[in-house]
């Protein structure tokens, strides 16, 4: 009798770890990013017009939160650690001014995370998600402690 006991709560116990991991992880998709109004502003510090970005209700709600998102890499400036996934390939993404900038996220990849990609290369990252809307010097999603899903 305490064999069948232990398999049930063995189980169950495996299904609610199971769970909670599954849950811990929200796939975010690109038209949930999509979700997102920009303005053209000036910026005084480098004297010309930018993108400001104001976020809808479906990014607000994953911010700060571990998600995962598939998309193609683009290795903007491997010297500078400087890494995007695009939601499109390299020659329709909005560096090649195809795109808008909700199309690509900024990989921050966690630290030891070996980075050994080929230009849109198609790959899932996970990490914390943080929305930025005033530092010009960095995308407006950001992935923090990214690394392969």
């Amino acid at each position: 009798m305490k064999k069948p006991i232990s398999v049930f709560v063995f189980l169950a116990v495996a299904l609610c770890c199971w769970t909670t991991t599954a849950q811990a992880q929200i796939k975010m998709t690109w038209q949930m990013l999509s979700d997102v109004k920009f303005e053209d502003k000036f910026n005084e510090t480098v004297e010309a017009y930018y993108w400001y970005p104001t976020f809808g209700e479906a990014p607000k709600a994953f911010e700060g939160k571990e998600v995962y998102v598939t998309g193609f890499l683009i290795p903007v400036d491997i010297e500078g650690d400087f890494y995007v996934l695009s939601r499109y390939t390299f020659d329709m993404c909005f560096f090649c001014g195809q795109a808008g900038p909700e199309s690509i996220v900024e990989l921050q990849f966690a630290e030891g995370h070996h980075r050994d990609y080929k230009l849109d290369q198609r790959v899932t990252f996970k990490g914390v998600l943080r929305l930025n809307s005033d530092d010009i010097d960095h995308c407006n999603y950001i992935l923090e402690g990214a690394t392969e899903y």
